[in-house]
């Protein structure tokens, strides 16, 4: 039985289509008329012309003839409707997409290519790399899988294929390159600098493959640190709140107590005076009554009813009977409300220096360390980086804010002229006295204040809006509070660093001894302070931090922001 003959013999082979005005070329392979003379316009320009089928080259551009029996058979193919498109026809997922390498030789929608050859420098699909496969004219060239920019094969300068390597010039280079512009280099094959690099490739992919798993083993030691991190902070929130809750509890069973104390005291004296008043009231009823008889005695005519009830009336008054009573003037429950005052004060005290180390440890101890990687030759040397628990000094205020600190004057070392407002953060000195109570830790004789945080361990940031000539700085908590001397003022010990700041000028002033800054006034002054670092720096706020005065020492104690005041003074808060 005849084998059936494929609906290939009837198509184009550019266009992959039933032939239309089907011609022959010399080598006996046919084409549509229109496909065939396009594609040879486009070789005009160079004067070889080839085959797309068989690639046979012609030097002179064949005239095309028409084939009758092709032309026959076509049209009545297309007369019976035999549909051999359908059955030639591509599926729509063999066509080139953009991440594809497309045929070089289909025309209109191109199909992906499936081998490249590296003599033709061209890429074909399974219908235009037949022939490759079946004519002898092909055998030598080399099929390779389908490659893209085969253009980059060709030597730009030579028009011909790449097929050596200069070491010279590490640059791939065609034969005519060796007698021109790399003459006298160090030149091999292709394939002989492959086989050489090959063995270093090994090398990197090895190198490559051992760092992939390093990175893949930090990075579960990264998911497990981070894991362990969630529920450290969810566990120290937990427990937070209940101790939190616990200390609330606390302080409303003190606070019951007192209140119960007080109730109970003030009950029990209240029933022991009214006892005694009412026996009191008793004692002036029988006197006045005593005192009535008296009278009536004193005035009557009766000798003997005088005499009879004489000794009766005249009986002198038994004293004993009520005791004398004596308020004592030094009892008051005034002494409660100041033991409870005092309890409020310890717990803000106590409250405000560990909630300090809370964001030291929160905000100033790295949660990670990092490191660079640095590699040479044979070994790879890790070198620590800039230390992530000393993070650089803030160069604009955006930085200096990340340290932002809420302060608030204390009200309990306020000179007796100062007035504080605005929820103790703003202060006026006045010429009234204010109704401080006395206290050792008040200043007596300077209008100075300090505030009631005490700065230890980390980094600080705060500032200050002012008016009138002003002193500002921090001080020990054992700075003198009594007395005229030097020893009380800030600056003038060895206890505090103080900046004093008037319309004329500035200056710095530590241990009595004081250095002149020249800087236009700025209403404004920010204040950095590095404890651990041993660093207090005054800057000038305006459209740049300007600094007017660094102290550079090491802090033995824990500071408290400190203010001389001449008119008014602001602690600055966050918008």
């Amino acid at each position: 039985m005849a084998e059936p003959m494929s609906p290939d013999y009837f198509s184009c082979p550019l266009c992959v289509e039933l032939l239309k005005d089907p011609v022959a070329i010399p080598c006996g392979h046919s084409f549509c008329m229109d496909c065939i003379s396009g594609y040879w316009n486009e070789a005009d320009y160079t004067g070889i012309y080839i085959c797309p089928q068989c690639r046979i080259t012609f030097t002179q551009r064949p005239v095309l003839r028409p084939n009758t029996t092709l032309t026959k058979v076509a049209e009545k193919i297309k007369k019976t409707g035999l549909n051999l498109n359908a059955s030639a026809a591509p599926s729509p997922n063999s066509y080139a997409g953009p991440a594809d390498v497309p045929c070089d030789y289909c025309s209109g929608k191109k199909l992906k290519a499936v081998k490249s050859c590296l003599n033709c420098l061209a890429s074909y699909c399974e219908k235009h790399l037949k022939p490759h496969y079946e004519s002898a004219t092909f055998k030598r060239h080399k099929l390779v899988d389908e490659l893209g920019n085969l253009d980059r094969k060709i030597c730009p300068q030579h028009q011909k294929s790449l097929e050596l390597f200069c070491r010279t010039d590490q640059m791939c280079i065609c034969a005519i390159c060796t007698v021109s512009e790399h003459k006298g280099h160090d030149i091999v094959s292709a394939e002989a600098e492959r086989s050489e690099k090959q063995k270093l490739l090994g090398v990197s992919q090895a190198e490559i493959r051992q760092k992939c798993q390093q990175r893949t083993k930090e990075l579960e030691e990264l998911k497990t640190a981070v894991d362990s991190l969630k529920s450290s902070a969810q566990r120290a929130m937990t427990e937070s709140k209940k101790m939190f809750d616990e200390m609330i509890t606390s302080i409303e069973r003190m606070r019951s107590e007192v209140t119960k104390l007080i109730n109970i005291n003030e009950k029990a004296a209240f029933s022991q005076a009214e006892g005694l008043m009412e026996r009191l009231e008793q004692e002036i009823e029988e006197l006045k009554k005593k005192e009535t008889g008296l009278k009536q005695l004193y005035s009557t005519d009766d000798h003997i009813h005088f005499l009879q009830n004489f000794n009766y009336l005249c009986t002198p008054t038994d004293d004993g009977f009520v005791p004398r009573v004596t308020l004592n003037p030094d009892f008051s429950f005034g002494a409660a409300r100041k033991a409870v005052a005092e309890i409020k004060e310890r717990l803000e005290e106590i409250g405000r220096e560990e909630l300090l180390k809370i964001s030291y440890s929160v905000n100033e101890v790295p949660v990670y360390t990092m490191e660079n990687r640095t590699r040479e030759r044979s070994s790879r040397v890790k070198e620590v980086a800039v230390d992530s628990a000393s993070p650089p000094e803030p160069k604009n205020r955006s930085d200096f804010l990340k340290y932002f600190c809420q302060l608030k004057f204390d009200p309990i070392t306020a000179y007796k002229e100062l007035h504080l407002s605005e929820s103790s953060r703003k202060v006026i000195r006045t010429r009234d006295l204010q109704p401080y109570s006395d206290s050792p830790e008040r200043f007596d004789s300077f209008a100075q204040v300090l505030c009631r945080e005490a700065l230890s361990g980390g980094r600080f940031y705060w500032e200050i809006e002012w008016s009138g000539e002003f002193s500002m700085g921090v001080a020990y908590k054992g700075i003198s509070r009594k007395g005229k001397g030097s020893l009380c003022l800030l600056g003038y010990n060895d206890k505090s660093w103080s900046l004093l700041c008037s319309d004329s000028g500035y200056s710095a002033w530590h241990n009595r001894v004081d250095k002149a800054i020249s800087a236009p006034h700025s209403p404004k002054i920010g204040v950095y302070l590095d404890h651990r670092a041993g660093v207090l720096a005054f800057y000038s706020i305006g459209e740049n931090m300007t600094l007017l005065h660094r102290f550079q020492t090491t802090f033995t104690e824990a500071l408290y922001p400190g203010f001389g005041v001449g008119t008014s003074v602001k602690i600055c808060q966050l918008k």
